[in-house]
Order: C-alpha cells, then sequence, then structure tokens
C-alpha cells in the first residue's frame, strides 16, 4: 500500500483550475477529466518537473522516446506541444503556460501550487526512482515576468519539488516493488503509428494483432480479440470507460514508429480500474527482428502480470525468427486489406499474401492469411464458388501447418473447410487442437458453436458462442444472432440483431439475418422492407435476393417475387449465383420440385446453406419428404 504521505504529493495545480495527476497520468480542469494523448502528457509532465528551466528538443526525445529515436523530432515534439497548449487554451502568442524559446526549446512558466491550506500539492512526474531532475533555480529573465506574491508562493514550491521527487521516487519504488493486483483478463489496445505517416497504419495494427495473438496461446489469461479492440482505435475514452467496456482487469497501450529499416515500439500496462500504470518499456530494433520485439513486448508482460506460463505455451509464446522487412511488410499490407471485408479488398490480400509467400516460401502466417482470405472470397455476400475457394483455403492451411503445426488460426480455418465439406469428425478435431492451443481464440469458439449447431446440439451451441463473446465483447452480434435463430430463440436473435443495426444500421449481414427471423416468425410484411434494404446495401448480394423472393411471396406479392428470382435467373447467366439463393426463393414461392432440384445443385456445389439442414427453418415444409431425407443422410446429419 502507498502510505499516505505520498499519496498527498501526486498532484501539481496549476493555472486557475488545472490538476495533474502523476500517478494516474490524469489532467483534470475542475471536476472534468481532460482527454490527452500520452506523449503530450509526458511531455507537459517532464516541463512541469524542470519548471522554470528551457528543456531542450534533444532532453524532451530522450525522455519520451528514449535516445537515439530515429523520427521527426521537430514535427512529433511541434504536434505534441500544439495538442498541450488545445488542452490548455494557451496561446502561442501570449503563453499562459508553455513558451517557445526559439532555436533551443520549451519552458514551463505558471506559478505551480504547493501547500495544504490550497488542498493540493505539487509532485514531480514519474522518474526512474534512482534519478532526479528537480529546478535548482528561477532563471533571471523569467523571474521578472513574475509578481512579487506569486514569487513568495512560486519560490517555496520550486525548492519544494526536490525533496517531492526524491519522496516520491523511494515510494513508486516500494509500489513497483509490490504485488501487482490480480490479472485475469487483458485487451491489448490499437497501438498507435507515431510515423507521421498514415500509409503507415497497417504496421501498428499489425504489431497490435501479433502481440494479442501470442498472448492468447496462454491458458492462463483471459484475452480480448483484435476484432473488439479495434473499435477503440479513434476512441477518446478513458482507460476506465474502456476496461469496463471490455470487462478487464487491464490494458496495453502502445505505440509504433518506423523509419525505413528500424521500428520503434512504446508499451505500457495500466490497471483497468484504477489508471494506474504498471509498467512501460520501448524497443528499438531493425525491422528485421520484428518477430523478436514483439515476443519481448509479450513476454515482458507476462512478467508484470506473474502468471503462470508453461514450458509448452513458452516455447510457442518466445518462437521468433529473422524476416526481411520487404516480406514483413508484403504480409501486413495483405492482412490490413483483408480486414476491410470487400471484394476488391479481399483480391488485393490474395496479391499480397502471395507475394510474401514468393519472396519466403517458409513465412508460415502468410499462408494463414492467404487461406483466410480465399475463406472470405467464398462466403455468399462475397461471391466466389466454394468448389474453386473451399480447397485453396484447405491447401493454404495445411502448407502453414506443415511450416508449423502450432498455428491455431491454421486449425481454425481447416476445421472451418472441414465442416463446410461435412467432414465432421476432422472439424471438430481440428477445432479442439485450436482451443488446446490458444484457449483465447474467438474464432476457435465461435466455429466450434457452429459444429455443435450443425449437430443439431443447439443447446451446447449457445453456450460456447457465449464464450466466444466474452474474448470479443464488442464483435457485431450478427454471428451470435444467426446461432439463436437456428436454435429457434427468434425473440432473443432479433434483440441482438437490433442491437447490432441501432449502431451499424447498414450492417448487410445484420438485414438479412432479421429477415430470416422476420420470416421464421411469420412476419413477412416486416420482413420486406428489411430485405431490400439488404439488397441495396450489399449492392444485389444473391444470398440477399434469394430470401427476399421468399418475403415477398408470403406477403402476398408473388409478382415481385418473381420478378426478382428473374433476376437471379439471368444473373447466374453471367457469373455466380449460390445455387442455395434459388432454394430459398422456390420454398418461399411453395414450389416443392423445383426447391428439391436447387437442393441437389446445392449438394453439388458443397454450398455452405447445408450446414444448416438439420436446424435451417426454412426446410420445415420439406422435412417429410423423402429425397430430402436422404440429402441429410448424404450430409451426415441424420
Amino acid at each position: 500500500m502507498v502510505p499516505q504521505s505520498a499519496k498527498v504529493q501526486e498532484r501539481i495545480r496549476f493555472g486557475e483550475d488545472f490538476e495533474l495527476n502523476l500517478t494516474a497520468r490524469r489532467l483534470r480542469r475542475g471536476n472534468r477529466v481532460l482527454k490527452v494523448e500520452r506523449i503530450p502528457l509526458e511531455i507537459l509532465a517532464l516541463l512541469i518537473e524542470r519548471w522554470g528551466e528551457t528543456v531542450p528538443r534533444d532532453e524532451i526525445v530522450a525522455r519520451v522516446w528514449g535516445k537515439g529515436a530515429f523520427l521527426d523530432t521537430d514535427n512529433s515534439i511541434r504536434g505534441a506541444i500544439r495538442k498541450i497548449r488545445q488542452v490548455l487554451k494557451d496561446d502561442p502568442e501570449q503563453p499562459q503556460f508553455i513558451q517557445t524559446v526559439t532555436g533551443e526549446g520549451y519552458r514551463f512558466f505558471a506559478p505551480l501550487v504547493l501547500g495544504e491550506e490550497e488542498k493540493s500539492t505539487a509532485s514531480p512526474p514519474v522518474l526512474d526512482a534512482h534519478t532526479v531532475t528537480v529546478p535548482v533555480q528561477v532563471e533571471r529573465e523569467h523571474r521578472a515576468h513574475i509578481s512579487p506574491a506569486r514569487r513568495r508562493l512560486v519560490l517555496p514550491v520550486a525548492a519544494g519539488i526536490a525533496l517531492i521527487a526524491i519522496t516520491f521516487g523511494i515510494f513508486r519504488h516500494r509500489r513497483t516493488d509490490a504485488t501487482v493486483p490480480e490479472i485475469k483478463s487483458i485487451a491489448v489496445l490499437p497501438m498507435k503509428n507515431l510515423s507521421g505517416d498514415p500509409s503507415q497504419d497497417y504496421l501498428a495494427d499489425g504489431m497490435t494483432e501479433e502481440i494479442i495473438g501470442r498472448l492468447a496461446a496462454l491458458h492462463g489469461l483471459r484475452v480480448i480479440s483484435r476484432t473488439s479492440v479495434m473499435h477503440f482505435k479513434e476512441a477518446q475514452l478513458s482507460v476506465p470507460e474502456i476496461g469496463k467496456q471490455l470487462g478487464v482487469d487491464a490494458v496495453v497501450e502502445g505505440s509504433v514508429i518506423r523509419e525505413h529499416s528500424r521500428i520503434r515500439v512504446h508499451a505500457q500496462l495500466i490497471l483497468a480500474a484504477t489508471d494506474v500504470h504498471l509498467w512501460s518499456e520501448s524497443y528499438d530494433r531493425e525491422l528485421r527482428d520484428v518477430l523478436a520485439l514483439e515476443s519481448d513486448v509479450a513476454e515482458s508482460i507476462v512478467k508484470k502480470i506473474n502468471i503462470t506460463v508453461s514450458g509448452q505455451e513458452r516455447s510457442r509464446f518466445v518462437n521468433a525468427r529473422d524476416i526481411s522487412p520487404e516480406v514483413y511488410e508484403s504480409y501486413l499490407r495483405g492482412q490490413f486489406a483483408l480486414n476491410k471485408g470487400t471484394r476488391p479488398d479481399v483480391e488485393q490480400s490474395i496479391r499480397y499474401f502471395e507475394q510474401t509467400i514468393k519472396a519466403d516460401p517458409n513465412f508460415a502466417p502468410a499462408y494463414i492469411g492467404l487461406a483466410d482470405a480465399y475463406d472470405t472470397l467464398g462466403l455468399v455476400f462475397v461471391g466466389a464458388p466454394p468448389p474453386e475457394t473451399r480447397p485453396k483455403v484447405i491447401s493454404a492451411a495445411q502448407q502453414a501447418l506443415e511450416l508449423d503445426p502450432q498455428l491455431a488460426d491454421a486449425h481454425v480455418l481447416l476445421a472451418d473447410a472441414y465442416r463446410k465439406q461435412w467432414r465432421w469428425a476432422e472439424a471438430e478435431a481440428e477445432y479442439q487442437r485450436a482451443l488446446e492451443l490458444s484457449p483465447n481464440n474467438a474464432a476457435a469458439h465461435a466455429g466450434f458453436a457452429e459444429w455443435l449447431l450443425c449437430k443439431g446440439r443447439t443447446a451446447e451451441a449457445v453456450e460456447w458462442a457465449k464464450r466466444a463473446r466474452e474474448l470479443d465483447p464488442l464483435i457485431p452480434g450478427t454471428n451470435f444472432a444467426w446461432i439463436l435463430f437456428q436454435a429457434r430463440r427468434y425473440g432473443d436473435a432479433a434483440r441482438e440483431l437490433h442491437a447490432t443495426l441501432a449502431v451499424t444500421p447498414d450492417d448487410s449481414h445484420a438485414l438479412w439475418f432479421l429477415g430470416f427471423v422476420l420470416l421464421a416468425e411469420d412476419k413477412p410484411g416486416d420482413a420486406v422492407p428489411v430485405l431490400e434494404k439488404a439488397v441495396s446495401v450489399s449492392h444485389g448480394s444473391p444470398g440477399a435476393k434469394g430470401v427476399l423472393v421468399r418475403a415477398y411471396a408470403h406477403a402476398g406479392q408473388r409478382k415481385d417475387a418473381l420478378r426478382v428470382l428473374d433476376e437471379l435467373r439471368r444473373q447466374r447467366q453471367t457469373g455466380y449465383v449460390p445455387a442455395a439463393a434459388l432454394v430459398q426463393a422456390y420454398v418461399g414461392l411453395g414450389d416443392k420440385e423445383q426447391a428439391l432440384a436447387w437442393l441437389e445443385q446445392a449438394y453439388d456445389e458443397q454450398s455452405n446453406l447445408l450446414q444448416w439442414i438439420k436446424t435451417e427453418s426454412t426446410f420445415d415444409p420439406l422435412r417429410g419428404d423423402p429425397r430430402f431425407i436422404a440429402l441429410v443422410h448424404r450430409v451426415g446429419l441424420d
């Protein structure tokens, strides 16, 4: 526990109502917490520590970024100072707080408040426990601008900071060595790109994803997935607010700077509830050492939170090798494009991954990226035939596992592909292996939930989907809603989808799934406008059109149903239209013979739809037909 005497010395007041809390890294104005990024806040703390003195730019760089930092220092410092002034409402032409000393640096000159009678004290910023620098005199030319009354207040502050700094350093040292509160869950927030070049965002995003992946391999820690943390990439929320939304004990914040072939990463571990900083460190490496750098960052975090790591986990955790900057850059650009999700971006990502593999055939993550891209391309909303894409998914995932059998993401992709090919036992084995290797892998939990659903084990499927959601709490509720829909919990599914659409009203998948739910609830009139919008925002997805035909037919709008059906037929003559879309259409029109004929075509295509043949309510009118019963048997789900 930090002694009360140290707690009293954690705050500095200046101006009329500004207060800087250095332990919590928080700047307030009155009762309101001001949003300040880490680097501007560190520079403000340094300037206050050196109150009254001109702090040179190279000293700011050394303190904030580390000696030998390779960045555009002038622009980076000027940008940070500008942000400080914006928060403090400080005019650079007539400053009240920070003065620019042309050609030298910056000086903080506003009086600081110290004393019990003021209900506030001054404290230096967080320093190394063994080295404390404090102002020893007020520069003569600056003192001339301070009134005698203020000088009587400021001089004791300047003299008192030294004692406070030493005291605070001692207590901070004790605090660092004290027992860290138990941390059982963590979120790695999106790392900030400080290179001054927005085109380098892919590097910061890639670093975030890789550190999450390494921590996810640990059984003793719940790690939030990338999908949820990326919601906070541009968010201006405090750490406690983020921690509450994600339900975690701690968060990791960081930044990335890249210049030519070098990379610098700064990372810090923060208690989510209290915003107390537990650890921070900077890493400066050649880009070819980036995989080892990622291992070092993750290992430092694990040591600080003090969880037990088995020898096998650690061997996977720290595994790294050199990689050429060109190869790694190509791989990260592929990931960045794939995460955008549109067909042109997915196709671009394939080119990047193939380029990566050509340059380094032994870099296993590139094969995972390629498998993931082909898997995305084979979705009905993206629109490539599964017989073309699925073998490529399997081939790329298997090549990744030949290079590294412990890659959980490759096992998940392989399991998903096997499930869609109705290779049920092989799919289950791959999911179990993925969960063994990476117990925090949300995709493995979600995939296994779908496997259980296909087998008709709906209650278990819902429970596994809930676990996936704990690991990815901010992911859109579409996948969870689909499982609830297949479990015939239509009200719950509708609530999930309405919640998603309240945030993202143009989410094509959520609209599409809501159409399914409304039809299952016998509300075709409500389903029609929802599905019309799904068709519009998905740019005419055949999958959405097929369900729209069914909605029109059930709503008594047969003419509209036949018009859209004709569109699907003509579209199929010039490009790929999944057979599943026509199954939906003909079931809706009550044409049982055509529906069964197109189900046979769907079987030949290994359609994604046939996974759900045991649970999908669309098929209820066909279930008594011997041909349908035989089809259920052929996909191994009787």
